[in-house]
């Protein structure tokens, strides 16, 4: 077990805000490859920032919607080719091949090539030279996220990295583009981590934290059946109602302990005399294996053998995934109180 005490007296990850960034240093015209979720949200924002941003995509609806939205639209090598910086916002598993046969032909001495994910240079799937800045921009947020903070004047916290700094302004560069997303406005700042850091954390978020809370929240749901309480009611106590996310936004804001003052005596004398039992010796183990698979690349290799098949053993577990019980119950509640949809414009094959 770590020592929390000690470690926090050592927070020694740089972090910087919006003094430290200069815009200036993007005169040139920016090339956002791929117009999905982080695409589109990162290519208004920059040019809301008064930034030059051209796009760069397929030929499908996320082309037009770019058009409409403003934007010169060219084929990925032309906008590569045209751009001094490369924003690389394509899903991981596309990244590789279009990289060797759309962007790699287009990058010079002072180019600049920037990732908003540590996951191919961390597991080797693409490799780069050293004649060129290679930069890491990774919101914390989600593309939709990233959009609505700008409009709002928020700022979000932001990860950058350098993997390669030919011309010696890299950072200088990444921190440039966090500004220009909105990073650093009120509330926000940017981190510097590692490419791996990066890759690493993220998929141990998505791989350790999130499953585990996913089985707590599945066997609560089936408990509280099984004690005789309606389904509809359950669902909506437990996470439906929107209570349990504003406590999650909550902790984001004042920590784990402050946020408890938001919540009764009862709730709080309930919630630390009784989370203990909780403690699992067999969460923590599992958690540690998940980990190593993720840090000595065996994730990364199923996962590429995985998409040699197209997904299929994804598209499988989706499939079974509609007969498990929360599912079932989820779909039928939300209807049932007339739930809207907010789910129409989201593809994570586009992102």
């Amino acid at each position: 077990m770590v020592d929390s005490k000690d470690i926090a007296k050592e927070l020694k990850t740089p972090v910087y805000f919006n003094e430290d960034a200069n815009l200036n240093i993007l005169q040139e015209p920016i090339a956002i490859i791929g117009y999905g979720n982080q695409g589109r949200a990162q290519a208004l924002n920059l040019k809301d920032s008064g930034l030059e941003v051209l796009v760069g995509n397929i030929h499908d609806e996320y082309w037009d919607m770019a058009k409409e939205d403003g934007f010169e639209v060219l084929e990925i090598q032309e906008a590569a080719k045209r751009a001094k910086i490369i924003l690389f916002l394509i899903p991981d598993e596309l990244q590789p091949s279009i990289f060797e046969t759309q962007i790699k032909p287009t990058l010079e001495r002072d180019k600049v090539l920037c990732f908003a994910s540590g996951y191919n240079i961390t597991f080797e799937t693409i490799s780069v030279s050293q004649d060129f800045d290679t930069i890491l921009v990774a919101p914390r947020m989600i593309g939709k996220g990233v959009r609505e903070s700008y409009l709002n004047g928020r700022g979000f916290y932001s990860f950058i990295g350098v993997h390669n700094d030919a011309s010696g302004r890299a950072k200088d560069f990444a921190l440039a583009i966090a500004k220009g997303i909105g990073s650093t406005k009120p509330g926000g700042a940017i981190l510097e981590v590692t490419f791996r850091q990066e890759a690493e954390l993220d998929l141990f978020n998505e791989q350790c934290f999130g499953p585990a809370f996913g089985q707590v929240l599945t066997c609560a749901v089936d408990v509280a059946i099984e004690a005789g309480y309606p389904p509809e009611i359950v669902l909506l106590e437990l996470y439906m109602s929107g209570e349990f996310a504003y406590t999650a936004e909550m902790i984001a804001k004042m920590g784990t302990l402050k946020q408890l003052e938001l919540h009764s005596p009862t709730s709080q004398y309930g919630s630390m005399s009784r989370g203990i039992r909780y403690a699992s010796p067999e969460l923590r183990e599992a958690m540690k294996q998940s980990l190593r698979e993720i840090q000595d690349g065996t994730f990364a290799k199923e996962f590429a053998e995985e998409y040699k098949l197209d997904l299929e053993i994804l598209d499988d577990m989706k499939e079974m995934a509609k007969d498990i019980p929360i599912v079932y119950l989820d779909s039928a509640v939300r209807e049932k109180l007339r739930f809207a949809d907010d789910s129409r414009g989201y593809n994570s094959r586009h992102l």
